[in-house]
């Protein structure tokens, strides 16, 4: 079986706002419903693990009996789980792989909750591509000027702009997350790397985006 672990623990600081940002609606519908609802459309098998903070369980399962949306560990077709979120993301992506057994195969994704517009073609290359290299982020060009405050202009060539869903061996990220944690581990693929293993790129779609602040929300209405 196949699993995703959609991190959600954004507070809505830079969105300026005080609903956290993964609440806040687009087109109607808040963010995070909507990331759900892309990684359905993806695989109707697919195990979803929903990481949220404690302190906003309960206000997301106000929003679902409000928008009708599916309740955690609610039996149908857009069944999920809910894992309580962590410190960091390191440790809200190990809460997320508590739940999968430890003899689990397959494939695990790591995605944004606030990155509601991967495109389906995307995740299932990130997945495929996964059985055969095992870890696997989506890029995308880097296409402006680029420049360092101390070295100067870089060229941009040279760099990437990382997105998720992160794709990886089961059995390879349990064993990536049994490290000590360590300020390094911006992503699951710097985790992973630590580990001593390879990341694979594939190429992701410029919708993207992470919601962050109020001109993401913006651009996101009109992807919506």
């Amino acid at each position: 079986m196949d699993y995703v672990i959609i991190v959600a623990g954004g507070k809505g600081l830079r969105m300026g706002s005080d609903i956290p940002k993964q609440f806040l609606p687009i087109g109607g519908k808040p963010v995070l419903m909507r990331t759900i609802e892309r990684f359905r459309e993806y695989s109707a098998d697919l195990q979803i693990i929903l990481v949220l903070p404690k302190a906003q369980q309960a206000y997301w399962q106000q929003l679902c009996k409000d928008y009708n949306f599916p309740l955690p560990g609610e039996a149908g077709s857009g069944s999920y789980l809910l894992a309580d979120g962590g410190e960091t993301r390191f440790h809200s992506v190990q809460h997320g792989l508590a739940l999968i057994p430890d003899d689990a195969t397959g494939v695990v994704g790591v995605h944004d909750g606030v990155r509601p517009f991967p495109s389906v073609e995307v995740i299932r290359n990130c997945y495929e591509a996964a059985r055969t290299h095992q870890a696997v982020i989506p890029v995308i060009p880097v296409v402006e000027t680029l420049r360092h405050v101390a070295e100067g202009t870089k060229p941009r060539g040279d760099y990437r702009l990382v997105q998720t869903p992160q794709t990886f061996d089961i059995q390879l990220l349990k064993a990536a997350n049994r490290q000590p944690y360590s300020d390094a581990f911006t992503d699951d693929a710097s985790v992973v790397e630590a580990f001593g293993h390879a990341i694979t790129l594939v190429e992701g779609n410029r919708e993207n985006i992470k919601i962050t602040t109020p001109y993401d929300l913006k651009i996101a209405e009109v992807l919506i």
